[in-house]
């Protein structure tokens, strides 16, 4: 039999034991599905420097390269499987065997799995073996003339590699699932206590191109480590609230939805940020005080930190004094008037005020352990990013970009100082003098600013820089610093070609 035949039966098999693993993982863990296991783990241990290559590079898209990588990794593997296979079958069973080893092993090893998380990987493996095993029957079979023959392609293998190619899409779209939320009836949420006025009109409806004052819910940024959206039932969820603490207790989606609720403007950022970066959002979210929660609790006096868990076992480290200083730090359950979506953390997240999201943002909340930095350390703290993550200030040019018509234009963006408030934002044209812009409505100290200046642009190249500063009257920080240990420092610098 040929190469090229015992390769693609191979990878036939290799996509019919996928498609197997991915439907039991639906069963048992969408997360333990064999490709998304390997591709979690991956995550898990590339080193921090390629990870921010991945998002500053890639952006959203950087899961679904991800995956695609794994894909074609296993993909390669099985071919060689399926050739080795067909001359020495010990070594060519032996590989596909370890390459459903690596799936096991990255499944049971991620920091929420749970007792059966193996499975899928073992069920792919033994469906693979018995269809190639099957596959290579078809192929020895074969009568040896005819075009067919002398290509060494069975029509049946590539019917089976097809079908499998196809059995795993679609076995992955099953257990993808929707962005909807998860419960046995419909989210009604409730109230504030008091409820937050409406929100000025923004500069938008004046400026063009500027970033609307709230960001519609479907462009809200999302940066996570889950390659499988955790869909997590309200029937079931529940908060612990636990660790260094006189009164532990554990919260039911009822209970929670039956406590005092704030509703407030907050703008979060992400750590991973660059300086003019798409990667902070801003909305009203509606929840419950943590600190409510931590009384109750009773912290000890040597605590310093809250250790909050994801349900897919990422972890985020807040100072505990943070939570305690009087912001409004939140179990949200809603943003914009709607329940939280799937992507954004449903059906409960953390939202800290002034902080950035991998200090202060969990999404699918599931745990609040009182501790201390000494005692755990959070996913990207391990990574080597900083213990504390307080938002820095900075501002970015939405527009104008590249190129404009000669005459009359605006240069304008947005500015955040979260939890100390927008002072002034500055503008510099070329090497000119620096410019106070007009701010946008004020939203409050955690939201961000709309700001403009009426430019006369004239024909040829200019280099347009902004600055803001903060309610203190502190500008932000000149010096350019990468995102890495605790955000990104310097001046937003726009290139623009007026002609």
């Amino acid at each position: 039999m040929s190469r090229t035949g015992s390769a693609v039966a191979g990878i036939g098999a290799a996509a019919l034991g996928a498609a197997a693993g991915q439907l039991v993982a639906f069963g048992v863990n969408p997360a333990a599905a064999p490709i998304v296991a390997v591709g979690a783990a991956i995550v898990d241990r590339v080193p921090t420097p390629l990870k921010e290559w991945a998002v500053a590079t890639l952006g959203t898209a950087d899961k679904a390269v991800l995956i695609a990588t794994v894909v074609v990794g296993v993909a390669v593997l099985s071919a060689v499987a399926g050739i080795l296979a067909a001359r020495r079958p010990a070594v060519g069973y032996g590989l596909l065997a370890v390459v459903g080893l690596i799936g096991v092993v990255a499944a049971s090893t991620r920091p929420a799995s749970g007792q059966l998380d193996w499975l899928p990987s073992i069920v792919g493996t033994a469906v693979a073996m018995a269809v190639l095993r099957l596959e290579l029957r078809w192929l020895a079979d074969r009568p040896g003339q005819g075009p067919d023959a002398r290509a060494g392609i069975d029509r049946r293998v590539l019917i089976t590699g097809a079908a499998g190619v196809v059995a795993a899409g679609a076995a992955a779209a099953l257990s993808g699932g929707s962005a909807a939320p998860t419960a046995s009836a419909p989210v009604t949420i409730p109230t504030a206590a008091t409820p937050e006025p409406a929100l000025p009109a923004g500069l938008e409806a004046t400026v063009p191109d500027v970033s609307p004052l709230r960001t519609p819910i479907e462009d809200f940024y999302r940066i996570d480590t889950a390659l499988v959206l955790p869909r997590v039932s309200t029937d079931t969820w529940t908060l612990q609230v636990d660790g260094m603490v006189a009164s532990p207790f554990t919260l039911t989606w009822a209970e929670l939805l039956a406590m005092p609720m704030i509703e407030r403007d907050i703008t979060l950022t992400c750590v991973s940020n660059p300086i003019g970066g798409p990667y902070i959002s801003s909305t009203r979210f509606l929840g419950v005080r943590v600190a409510d929660l931590l009384r109750r609790a009773q912290p000890n006096a040597e605590a310093d930190q809250v250790l909050s868990s994801s349900v897919d076992g990422f972890t985020a480290s807040t100072p505990l004094a943070v939570l305690l200083d009087g912001r409004d730090a939140m179990i949200a359950i809603a943003m914009d008037g709607q329940p939280l979506t799937q992507v954004h953390g449903f059906p409960a997240r953390l939202v800290t005020p002034g902080l950035y999201g991998y200090v202060g943002a969990t999404k699918w909340l599931s745990r609040l352990k009182v501790s201390t930095f000494a005692a755990d350390e959070a996913y990207w703290t391990q990574r080597g990013w900083s213990e504390n993550g307080p938002v820095k200030t900075a501002t970015r040019i939405d527009t104008p970009v590249e190129r404009i018509a000669p005459g009359k234009a605006v240069i304008a963006g947005v500015a955040w100082a979260t939890h100390r408030g927008v002072g002034k934002v500055e503008v510099q044209v070329d090497n000119g003098p620096w410019t106070t812009t007009q701010l946008g409505p004020d939203v409050g100290l955690d939201y961000w600013r709309q700001w403009y200046l009426p430019w006369d642009a004239t024909a040829g190249p200019h280099r347009l820089s902004a600055r803001a500063y903060d309610a203190s009257g502190l500008p932000q920080i000149a010096d350019v610093q990468d995102v890495l240990p605790d955000g990104a420092t310097g001046y937003h610098v726009v290139q623009v070609n007026v002609g």
